[in-house]
Protein backbone atom coordinates (compact mmCIF):
# COMPACT_ATOMS: atom_id res chain seq x y z
CA UNK A 1 0.00 0.00 0.00
CA UNK A 2 1.43 3.48 -0.60
CA UNK A 3 0.00 6.90 -1.49
CA UNK A 4 0.91 9.54 -4.14
CA UNK A 5 1.29 13.05 -4.08
CA UNK A 6 -1.61 14.28 -6.89
CA UNK A 7 -2.34 17.91 -6.16
CA UNK A 8 -1.14 21.33 -4.59
CA UNK A 9 -4.52 22.40 -3.02
CA UNK A 10 -4.76 26.03 -2.75
CA UNK A 11 -7.25 28.35 -0.98
CA UNK A 12 -8.36 31.70 -2.80
CA UNK A 13 -10.67 34.31 -2.36
CA UNK A 14 -11.19 34.08 -6.03
CA UNK A 15 -10.66 30.72 -6.96
CA UNK A 16 -11.51 31.27 -10.75
CA UNK A 17 -8.85 34.27 -10.84
CA UNK A 18 -6.28 32.39 -8.95
CA UNK A 19 -6.87 29.09 -10.88
CA UNK A 20 -6.62 31.39 -14.17
CA UNK A 21 -3.27 32.78 -13.69
CA UNK A 22 -1.50 29.40 -12.13
CA UNK A 23 -2.65 28.12 -15.57
CA UNK A 24 -1.31 30.68 -17.91
CA UNK A 25 1.97 30.61 -15.68
CA UNK A 26 2.67 27.46 -16.21
CA UNK A 27 1.05 26.62 -19.75
CA UNK A 28 -1.78 24.39 -18.50
CA UNK A 29 -5.61 24.35 -18.91
CA UNK A 30 -7.88 25.21 -16.07
CA UNK A 31 -11.50 23.51 -15.53
CA UNK A 32 -14.31 24.32 -12.87
CA UNK A 33 -14.99 20.88 -11.22
CA UNK A 34 -17.77 21.95 -8.63
CA UNK A 35 -17.00 25.36 -6.84
CA UNK A 36 -13.08 24.43 -7.14
CA UNK A 37 -10.86 25.24 -10.19
CA UNK A 38 -8.53 22.43 -11.44
CA UNK A 39 -5.27 23.26 -12.96
CA UNK A 40 -3.18 20.79 -14.87
CA UNK A 41 -1.57 19.76 -17.73
CA UNK A 42 -3.15 20.55 -21.69
CA UNK A 43 -5.32 17.91 -22.74
CA UNK A 44 -4.05 15.25 -19.89
CA UNK A 45 -7.27 13.62 -18.28
CA UNK A 46 -5.39 11.11 -16.78
CA UNK A 47 -4.86 11.56 -12.73
CA UNK A 48 -2.16 11.67 -11.20
CA UNK A 49 0.16 12.67 -14.67
CA UNK A 50 3.26 10.79 -13.63
CA UNK A 51 5.28 14.16 -14.53
CA UNK A 52 2.75 16.75 -13.07
CA UNK A 53 1.32 18.02 -9.65
CA UNK A 54 -1.97 19.75 -10.26
CA UNK A 55 -3.22 22.44 -8.81
CA UNK A 56 -6.96 22.41 -7.28
CA UNK A 57 -7.69 26.20 -6.11
CA UNK A 58 -10.88 26.12 -3.48
CA UNK A 59 -12.61 29.18 -3.06
CA UNK A 60 -12.68 30.29 1.15
CA UNK A 61 -13.94 33.78 2.35
CA UNK A 62 -10.71 34.20 4.69
CA UNK A 63 -7.95 36.44 2.65
CA UNK A 64 -4.16 34.99 3.47
CA UNK A 65 -2.57 37.09 6.26
CA UNK A 66 0.94 35.07 6.63
CA UNK A 67 3.66 33.91 5.00
CA UNK A 68 2.58 30.28 3.30
CA UNK A 69 4.45 27.54 4.81
CA UNK A 70 3.94 25.22 1.60
CA UNK A 71 4.83 27.08 -1.81
CA UNK A 72 6.01 25.96 -5.29
CA UNK A 73 9.33 26.42 -6.91
CA UNK A 74 9.37 26.86 -11.05
CA UNK A 75 11.80 25.98 -12.92
CA UNK A 76 14.11 27.51 -15.88
CA UNK A 77 16.66 26.12 -18.17
CA UNK A 78 18.79 29.52 -18.59
CA UNK A 79 19.40 33.00 -17.64
CA UNK A 80 17.21 34.23 -20.59
CA UNK A 81 14.62 31.97 -19.53
CA UNK A 82 14.07 32.75 -15.91
CA UNK A 83 14.31 36.76 -16.99
CA UNK A 84 11.84 36.08 -19.53
CA UNK A 85 9.50 33.57 -17.18
CA UNK A 86 9.52 36.63 -14.79
CA UNK A 87 8.48 39.04 -17.04
CA UNK A 88 5.80 37.50 -18.45
CA UNK A 89 4.59 36.34 -14.40
CA UNK A 90 4.72 40.05 -13.78
CA UNK A 91 2.60 40.59 -16.53
CA UNK A 92 0.36 38.05 -15.60
CA UNK A 93 -0.35 39.92 -12.08
CA UNK A 94 2.57 38.34 -9.92
CA UNK A 95 4.11 40.91 -7.94
CA UNK A 96 7.85 40.97 -6.03
CA UNK A 97 7.47 39.30 -2.76
CA UNK A 98 10.25 39.46 0.24
CA UNK A 99 10.52 36.98 2.56
CA UNK A 100 13.87 37.70 3.70
CA UNK A 101 15.78 35.98 0.76
CA UNK A 102 18.04 38.55 0.77
CA UNK A 103 20.32 38.22 -2.34
CA UNK A 104 20.00 35.31 -4.39
CA UNK A 105 19.92 34.08 -7.74
CA UNK A 106 16.43 33.15 -7.85
CA UNK A 107 13.14 35.24 -7.99
CA UNK A 108 10.69 35.23 -5.13
CA UNK A 109 7.06 36.24 -6.38
CA UNK A 110 3.50 35.75 -5.10
CA UNK A 111 0.53 35.49 -7.21
CA UNK A 112 -2.78 37.68 -7.40
CA UNK A 113 -3.38 36.61 -3.52
CA UNK A 114 -0.67 36.86 -2.31
CA UNK A 115 0.61 33.40 -2.30
CA UNK A 116 4.33 33.10 -2.75
CA UNK A 117 6.51 31.44 -4.98
CA UNK A 118 10.08 31.12 -6.30
CA UNK A 119 11.58 30.99 -9.92
CA UNK A 120 14.52 29.29 -9.98
CA UNK A 121 17.60 30.33 -11.52
CA UNK A 122 18.87 27.33 -14.05
CA UNK A 123 19.83 24.08 -11.79
CA UNK A 124 20.70 20.55 -13.15
CA UNK A 125 18.54 19.07 -10.51
CA UNK A 126 15.66 20.35 -12.16
CA UNK A 127 16.61 20.00 -15.75
CA UNK A 128 13.73 17.83 -16.21
CA UNK A 129 10.83 18.39 -13.98
CA UNK A 130 9.02 19.92 -16.17
CA UNK A 131 7.35 23.51 -15.43
CA UNK A 132 6.98 22.79 -11.14
CA UNK A 133 10.55 21.97 -9.99
CA UNK A 134 9.38 21.17 -6.50
CA UNK A 135 6.81 21.82 -3.70
CA UNK A 136 8.71 22.67 -0.82
CA UNK A 137 7.65 22.80 2.51
CA UNK A 138 8.96 24.78 5.77
CA UNK A 139 9.67 23.14 8.47
CA UNK A 140 11.53 22.49 11.92
CA UNK A 141 13.33 18.96 11.20
CA UNK A 142 13.85 17.91 7.87
CA UNK A 143 14.88 14.70 8.75
CA UNK A 144 11.88 13.95 10.48
CA UNK A 145 9.49 14.92 7.30
CA UNK A 146 11.47 12.49 5.57
CA UNK A 147 10.88 10.00 7.45
CA UNK A 148 7.26 10.24 7.69
CA UNK A 149 6.39 11.58 3.99
CA UNK A 150 9.31 8.58 2.72
CA UNK A 151 7.05 6.52 4.63
CA UNK A 152 3.21 7.87 4.09
CA UNK A 153 4.02 8.02 0.26
CA UNK A 154 5.93 6.00 -2.55
CA UNK A 155 8.12 8.64 -3.37
CA UNK A 156 11.79 7.97 -2.78
CA UNK A 157 13.99 10.05 -0.02
CA UNK A 158 17.00 11.55 -2.12
CA UNK A 159 18.48 14.04 -0.05
CA UNK A 160 18.75 14.27 3.86
CA UNK A 161 20.62 16.90 5.09
CA UNK A 162 20.27 18.92 9.13
CA UNK A 163 18.76 21.94 7.04
CA UNK A 164 16.85 20.12 3.67
CA UNK A 165 15.29 16.87 2.56
CA UNK A 166 14.05 15.59 -1.31
CA UNK A 167 11.47 12.84 -1.82
CA UNK A 168 10.84 12.24 -6.01
CA UNK A 169 8.66 10.01 -7.31
CA UNK A 170 9.65 6.40 -7.67
CA UNK A 171 9.79 6.37 -11.29
CA UNK A 172 12.51 9.49 -11.35
CA UNK A 173 10.08 12.24 -12.64
CA UNK A 174 7.87 15.16 -12.14
CA UNK A 175 8.76 17.74 -9.59
CA UNK A 176 10.39 17.12 -6.07
CA UNK A 177 8.78 17.29 -2.55
CA UNK A 178 11.15 19.31 -0.11
CA UNK A 179 11.53 19.90 3.17
CA UNK A 180 13.47 23.03 4.25
CA UNK A 181 13.78 24.14 7.75
CA UNK A 182 13.17 27.48 9.18
CA UNK A 183 13.04 29.01 12.20
CA UNK A 184 9.59 30.16 12.08
CA UNK A 185 7.02 28.12 13.68
CA UNK A 186 3.54 27.35 12.06
CA UNK A 187 0.82 29.52 13.74
CA UNK A 188 -2.07 29.17 11.34
CA UNK A 189 -4.02 26.69 9.49
CA UNK A 190 -2.33 26.19 6.23
CA UNK A 191 -3.69 28.48 2.92
CA UNK A 192 -1.51 25.75 0.57
CA UNK A 193 -1.41 22.07 1.18
CA UNK A 194 -0.96 18.80 -0.60
CA UNK A 195 -3.35 15.65 -1.60
CA UNK A 196 -2.74 12.62 -1.42
CA UNK A 197 -4.46 9.58 -3.42
CA UNK A 198 -4.64 5.70 -2.88
CA UNK A 199 -3.63 3.69 -6.08
CA UNK A 200 -6.99 2.29 -7.99
CA UNK A 201 -8.43 -0.26 -6.09
CA UNK A 202 -6.16 0.16 -2.49
CA UNK A 203 -8.09 1.28 0.53
CA UNK A 204 -8.11 4.89 1.85
CA UNK A 205 -9.53 4.13 5.20
CA UNK A 206 -6.82 1.29 5.45
CA UNK A 207 -4.06 4.13 4.15
CA UNK A 208 -5.17 6.66 6.79
CA UNK A 209 -5.06 3.86 9.05
CA UNK A 210 -1.32 3.28 8.85
CA UNK A 211 -0.87 7.37 8.41
CA UNK A 212 -1.86 7.29 11.80
CA UNK A 213 0.69 4.82 13.19
CA UNK A 214 2.94 6.73 11.34
CA UNK A 215 2.68 9.81 13.45
CA UNK A 216 -0.27 11.73 11.76
CA UNK A 217 -3.42 12.68 13.50
CA UNK A 218 -7.06 13.76 12.96
CA UNK A 219 -7.96 16.92 11.85
CA UNK A 220 -11.59 18.50 12.10
CA UNK A 221 -12.43 21.29 9.93
CA UNK A 222 -16.19 21.26 10.56
CA UNK A 223 -15.73 19.12 7.09
CA UNK A 224 -18.64 16.88 7.57
CA UNK A 225 -19.21 13.60 5.76
CA UNK A 226 -16.70 13.76 2.72
CA UNK A 227 -14.88 11.65 0.74
CA UNK A 228 -11.78 12.05 2.16
CA UNK A 229 -9.29 12.39 4.88
CA UNK A 230 -7.98 15.69 6.70
CA UNK A 231 -4.89 15.01 8.66
CA UNK A 232 -1.63 16.81 10.07
CA UNK A 233 2.04 15.57 10.05
CA UNK A 234 4.05 15.08 12.45
CA UNK A 235 4.59 18.74 12.65
CA UNK A 236 0.87 20.20 11.97
CA UNK A 237 0.80 20.29 8.08
CA UNK A 238 -2.77 20.10 6.90
CA UNK A 239 -3.22 17.34 3.75
CA UNK A 240 -5.63 15.19 2.73
CA UNK A 241 -6.20 12.00 1.35
CA UNK A 242 -8.24 11.17 -1.07
CA UNK A 243 -10.50 8.57 -2.44
CA UNK A 244 -8.48 6.48 -4.92
CA UNK A 245 -8.94 8.08 -8.90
Amino acid sequence: MALRPVQVNVKALDARAVGRFWAEALGWSARRRGVATCVGPVGDRVRPDPVAVRIDVVPVPEAKTTKNRVHLDLATTSADHQARLVARLRALGATPAHVGQGEVPWTVLADPEGNEFCVLEPRETYRDTGSIAAVVVDCADPRAMARFWGGATDWTVREVTDDHAALRSPEGVGPYLEFLRTPDAKTTPDRVHLDLSPYPGDDAAAEVARLRALGATDLDLGQGDVPWACLVDPEGHEFRVLAPS
